[in-house]
């Protein structure tokens, strides 16, 4: 396979006209365990020559070290502030003794946590703000409401949601839409060919009623779709992390449809990481795929998801489709 990439795709995010890279690059599990400052500093700058453009963070990754070392990182680059797309998300708190702190989507919580980040970042502002998760004990007006004044007082340019139902998107946005408030444009949900129904069934009506985009994450169903868990979780790998266990057990049961996978990228010359993530990139409604890695090496295997998508027909996507729906 040749090394050289194939220049980047650049997609809006969803009715906005903020242009995302279709590949982006994440800190989730990374940033603050495996990967320090150097080797993220390494990692956005091997991204951003592949034309990434999108950088996804949040609060919650490491209880804010990995912000801070993200921070760091692009300090030390010296990007321009006008080169990339920054995100955080809030929900899970980093101060766990203090009940207003955390598991919340209240207005306190969300208007001081939007300092706390943007001061680990080292920023003025982010482009992206999102939910991480649902609040089923504060209003979703509160929300709503708290969310449109961080963007009013252009700490973050555009307000999104992650994990939400369908249902809970439409009800921030009609609230929004009554008021004359900030709208949230953008959702960030799991989306691989393991987890599809969400993005593939609930989501349907949101694209075009609302214009929502997607920052969609786990393109692998945590390494399972790359093969690796095959013989059981090798040493260092996610499956070792406590909470990430049940990948060795859960690959098992969609070993052979794998090993099918596996099968099809042979014949395109890529690696059967690097097709699953093409596949998921390849949807119309998806505006970005995150990519996550703990050295450079991986994050260029995965990026080689850019040759994938090249070879991606039709045809093969009808043969992947036969494949997962058994």
């Amino acid at each position: 396979m040749t090394t050289k990439l194939p220049a980047m795709p650049y997609k809006r995010l969803g009715s906005s006209g903020l242009q995302v890279s279709q590949f982006s690059f994440g800190s989730w599990v990374t940033f603050g365990g495996a990967v320090d400052t150097g080797v993220a500093k390494e990692q956005l700058q091997a991204a951003a020559e592949a034309g990434v453009n999108f950088f996804d963070n949040a609060e919650g990754y490491a209880k804010g070290k990995s912000e801070q070392i993200m921070g760091e990182a692009i300090r030390e680059l010296g990007w321009k502030r006008h080169e990339y797309v920054i995100s955080t998300k809030f929900f899970w708190g980093i101060y766990d003794d203090v009940p207003n702190m955390h598991y919340t989507l209240n207005r306190k919580y969300l208007l001081q946590a939007i300092d706390g980040s943007l001061e680990r970042l080292g920023l003025d502002f982010v482009d992206l703000v999102f939910c991480h998760r649902p609040d089923p004990h504060t209003p979703i007006e509160e929300t709503v409401y708290a969310m449109s004044d961080i963007v009013e007082s252009g700490k973050a340019l555009y307000w999104g949601t992650s994990e939400w139902s369908a249902d809970s998107i439409r009800a921030a946005w009609e609230i929004a839409d009554k008021r004359n408030l900030r709208k949230p444009v953008m959702e960030q949900p799991e989306y691989n060919l393991l987890h599809r129904g969400r993005v593939e069934r609930e989501y349907a009506r949101l694209y075009e009623d609302v214009g929502l985009g997607l920052t969609t994450f786990s393109p692998l169903a945590g390494g399972i779709l790359t093969g690796k868990y095959a013989d059981g979780a090798p040493e260092g790998s996610r499956a070792t992390i406590t909470g990430h266990t049940h990948l060795a057990d859960t690959a098992k049961q969609h070993a052979d449809q794998v090993r099918q996978l596996a099968d099809i990228a042979a014949e395109l010359d890529v690696t059967t990481g690097q097709l699953a993530t093409a596949w998921a990139a390849s949807n119309p409604n998806v505006s970005t795929v995150i990519l996550g890695a703990s050295s450079v090496t991986q994050l260029n295997e995965n990026l080689g998801a850019l040759h994938a998508l090249e070879r991606l027909t039709p045809e093969v996507k009808a043969r992947i489709e036969a494949i997962f729906t058994k």
